[in-house]
Order: structure tokens, then sequence, then C-alpha cells
């Protein structure tokens, strides 16, 4: 255990807030109940903080947000709310929504004066349904600014690390790192700043285990774990809640075991459920998902939904009333020689670039393989009999030179790993590479054709890859005349089977806007909040933008700090 104070923990203590769970909506309820007065203690059930956040890609979307202004951009409440309206129909929730926006702005606002955290608007970053009226093309996206991890101290050691596909040498990188690295040896400029970056990460492994410059979703962890130790919150980890307890009429007490010790917490204000939701517990997300037995989550191992769990004992419901039980994601798998298994979520590094197709089991394109991650895996639901799953996705040798697919990376190196567990298949000819993913060779040899015919064209009749500007922004901007469409022409072939997955559930505890968890009347359960994927979907189960689950986390774990840091002990 480590925490922020230097004494150890009593059999019984007493707080204002009790907030379990270290991701950005925990993280920033217990910031700003301390900031506002409150004495705050945070429990994690894992050894290290940051929950899922830590390995998400960090994306905040926040509509009419302070920093666009500073920008130059424009954008306003109410065309961010009409556009919700279209993108979650009849399953809108007008209160969450609503506080939502109201709130978004004020939170950028208040964790840039008061805490560390810096989000920097996406100038370029499409909202994902761009033909709706209120679509932004830029602007509500924030990402993290770039974190020195070193400014942890000795909690950096305590940070939950990266996804390893996030990593290069053992440090983070970003896309624009990225096109670097791909193009070191095109002018000495990259050269140079690709040999300073690898130097750096170097270094960081020797002293630090890992790179210690962070971005992304690690980044914006680091920040609100920076942001809560500055505050004075008290933060323990290895801790598993065992029971709620309610005591003169609110839910007061929290009964847990750390280190084989049973302790008992009050909490004299609140206690905040902020534990990731259920996404990596399969069997409760078994009966809401379209294909259980080929769908991997890529939440963390502990995101099980047992402070859900515990909730619902004291009266609290889950939110069935909502469009897809998940923030979807395709993801390939890779087994090791000893039965270890990898997860990548194709979010946006090959699908969209120039030369690589999607394909179902006859050998024949489904979907807009640009589309955002969300769409391409409904995608995949919609073809009948579950024929799209797998979907494989096809290159040829330049392509995965160039952009890499999956967990098999740009540049020059060795794909005998990968080969020879069979996550990525290879043929001399687009027929022998039919033979091996086993779809008909004269369906795949014909897409290829009539793809191949398409990029010379730059316009795709079929599925309208590369024409809007979501697509154009995640493909290649230097590849005409379709910056998402290319030539599958270079022997040999290459393909690897993606399968329907999630970055998370969207099935949280019913809440009102205030995000106090309700009962079966719909009646507040005092002394009980909710945030982040333990809380109900605020997007109602529907996927708008980049960033829409962290975006709703850090402003309603605001709300509920501002309420509790207020309150009245």
């Amino acid at each position: 255990m480590i925490t922020a104070a230097t004494s150890q923990p009593a059999p019984a203590l007493e707080y204002d807030v009790v907030v379990l769970g270290s991701g950005a909506g925990g993280l920033a309820a217990a910031t700003v109940a301390a900031n506002e007065g409150a004495r705050v203690l945070l429990l994690e059930k894992e050894s290290s903080f940051g929950g899922s956040t830590a390995i998400s890609g960090g994306v905040v979307w926040i509509p009419d947000n302070p920093e666009m202004a500073r920008l130059g951009m424009a954008d306003s409440r109410h065309a961010a709310r009409r556009y919700l309206d279209q993108v979650i129909g009849n399953h809108m929730r007008p209160d969450l929504v609503d506080a939502f926006l109201e709130n978004g702005p004020a939170m950028v606002r208040y964790l840039h004066e008061h805490s560390s955290l810096r989000l920097i608007p996406r100038e370029v970053a499409p909202d994902y349904y761009t033909h709706l009226e209120g679509a932004s093309h830029g602007g509500r996206s924030m990402d993290p600014q770039v974190f020195d991890g070193r400014t942890l101290g000795k909690w950096f050691g305590k940070l939950r690390a990266p996804l390893p596909s996030f990593l290069v040498f053992g440090g983070m990188v970003g896309r624009k790192e990225i096109d670097h690295l791909l193009g070191t040896f095109k002018s000495p400029s990259k050269f140079v700043q690709t040999v300073s970056l690898v130097s750096s990460f170097m270094r960081d492994r020797l002293t630090h285990g890992r790179g210690t410059r962070l971005l992304a979703g690690n980044a914006l962890a680091a920040q609100m774990l920076k942001s809560a130790i500055d505050a004075g919150v008290t933060l323990w980890s290895d801790v598993t809640v065992t029971a709620l307890v309610p005591q003169d009429g609110r839910v007061s007490r929290i009964e847990m075991q750390q280190d084989g010790q049973a302790l008992t917490v009050t909490a004299a204000r609140g206690i905040v459920l902020a534990g990731g939701g259920s996404a990596a517990n399969a069997a409760a997300m078994r009966p809401h998902l379209a294909t259980p037995d080929h769908h991997y989550s890529m939440a963390p191992s502990g995101n099980v939904g047992d402070l859900q769990t515990l909730a619902t004992q004291l009266g609290a419901r889950i939110d069935d009333r909502v469009v897809d039980p998940a923030n979807y994601t395709p993801v390939s798998v890779f087994r090791d020689a000893n039965g270890r298994e990898s997860r990548f979520p194709h979010l946006f590094l090959d699908r969209a670039k120039p030369g690589l197709i999607a394909v179902k089991a006859d050998g024949r394109r489904f979907v807009d393989e640009a589309t955002s991650y969300h769409r391409f895996v409904q995608g995949m639901l919609d073809v009948a009999d579950g024929k799209a799953v797998p979907a494989w996705l096809i290159c040829d040798a330049a392509f995965l030179r160039r952009y890499g697919m999956g967990l098999v990376r740009p540049g020059i190196g060795s794909y005998r790993q990968y080969l020879e567990s069979g996550y990525l298949r290879r043929g001399k000819t687009v027929a022998e590479l039919a033979a091996q993913i086993g779809v008909p060779a004269s369906g795949l040899a014909e897409e290829v054709r009539r793809h191949n015919e398409y990029a010379k064209e730059g316009v795709d009749p079929d599925f309208g890859k590369g024409g809007n500007i979501y697509d154009e922004h995640q493909g290649d901007l230097t590849h005409k005349p379709n910056p998402c469409l290319g030539p599958i022409a270079k022997p040999p072939y290459y393909a690897v089977a993606v399968y329907p997955g999630d970055i998370g559930a969207t099935r949280g505890l019913i809440t009102d806007a205030r995000a106090r968890v309700l009962d079966g009347d719909g009646a507040p359960i005092p002394g009980l909040y909710a945030c982040g994927n333990d809380m109900n979907s605020v997007m109602s189960g529907t996927y708008p933008g980049a960033g829409i689950t962290l975006g709703p986390a850090l402003t309603f774990g605001y709300m509920i700090g501002r309420e509790l840091g207020a309150a009245t002990a």
C-alpha cells in the first residue's frame, strides 16, 4: 500500500468523500472534492492507478470547450445538442445530455486552473457522423498534453502502464512520432528527430523501466493522478471492497480487505463508484452481445462490474436501454508459443490507410474500412449469419512495410512469429492467400480487382471509403487522389483476422443528472454517486465522436466533486 500521507490506516477511519476507482472520472471527483476542502480517500483494487483511462487513447470530447476559442474555432451547445439529438434518437436521456453539455466547458476551465490537467483541441477531428446537422469538423475532441512522468516521483511506478502496442523501444509514440519514425531516412531532420526520440526512450528504460514521455490516456491518467496527489487526496491501492453499508439513512460505510486485513471506512458526505464498468466480465456481458463467443474486450481484467453489483444490492438498477451494450472496436488476437494472448484494437492506424480492404467469408467487402471503430463493428454484426465474424483485413507487401497491420509494425523487420502463430497469413498470390484464410479465391480476386480500379479513380462507389472528411483525416493525406484508397498489387499478400470487441461497456448504473445513483422507484440512494463506465452511458450506447466516454467521465466526476466538496459534513 502507498498513501499520500505517512501514517498507516487504522482499522476504522472516516473521510468526507470516498472514491472507488482511479480512472479519469474517479480521479476528477477526488481531486475536485479535495480542492473544495473535503477530506478524500481514493481506493483502487489494482496495484496501480489509472484504470482503463491509462490504456486508452485519452481523447476527451467536450463541445464548445473554452480552448476552441483560443484557436479561433466556433461551436455552440445548441449545435452539439442538435447533433446528439440525431445520433441518439429516442434513446436520449435529455437530463444527462444537457448536464454534460452545460458542465463540460466548466470542467475544462476548472481543471486547467486548479489541476495539472491540460487538454488541447484537435483542430481537425471530425465527429463520426459528419453528414448530420450540428456535427463538428474539429475542436470538440481534445488530447492531453504530453506529460513528463518523472514529475510523479515515486508515484510513477504506481501508474498503470500503457498497452504494449502504444510503445516503441519502451516509449510512447503518437501519430506525429509514427510519421517521423516511418520517414527516418527521408531527410536529415527526420533522422535527427528519430535518433533523439529513440535515445530518450532507451535512456528511460534504463532508469525507469519504460519511457517517461507520456501521451494519450497514459498522459491523462498521469496528469489526474498528479492532481489528486497535489490536492491532498489519500490514495490506497490493492483494496477489495466487500460491502457498501447504509447507516442513518444513507450509504456511508465501506467494508474492505487490504493485505489480508479487514478495514471499515466511513464517508460523511458521499461514496463515488468509478470502477470502470463490467466490460471484462464475460458472463455478465454474454446475454447482451451479438457474438459472445467471438467478442474480445480491451478493458482491464479488473473491470468486472463488482461495484455495480454492490450497488444493485442496495436497490440500484443497471440501464439496459442502450443502443449498443459496449463501445465497439475490431480486435485482432495473437497467441504466442506459450499460449499467452495479446489483443490489438484496430482504432485508426491501419484500416483507413490506402491499400487495405476488409472482407467477409465470401471474400467480399462489407463496409467502409475507414469508418469509426464502433461503426466498423456494427457493420460486422449487420452481416447475416455471422459471415463477417471474423472479418479479414487484406493488404500487400508494400502496405505492410509502410503502415503495418495490427500487431505487425511498419518498417523493416521479421514477420516470423506472426506467421508461425497464424496471426498473420501470407500468400504469394491472391488465390493462395484466399486458401490460407478459407474464402473463395474467385470472390477475393474479384474484390481486389475492383478495389484497385477504384484506387486509380479515387472513388469507392460501393462503400464510399475516403469520401468524407472523417475518412480523409484517418487516411494518408500524402496519397492521391484518395487518402484511403490505394492498390493491392505487390506480392506477397497478407491478412489478419479481426473480431468484434470493445473498449468499455455502456450498461451502467442509472443515475440522475447530478450523477446520484437511483433506486427502482427513480429516487436517489442517499450518499451514492457514480461516474465513468460505472454510470449509465450519457450517449445511451451510441458513439458520436472520439472521446465520448472520457468527456462525460471527467465532467460528471467534476460535478460530483463540486457537490461533495461544498457539502456540509
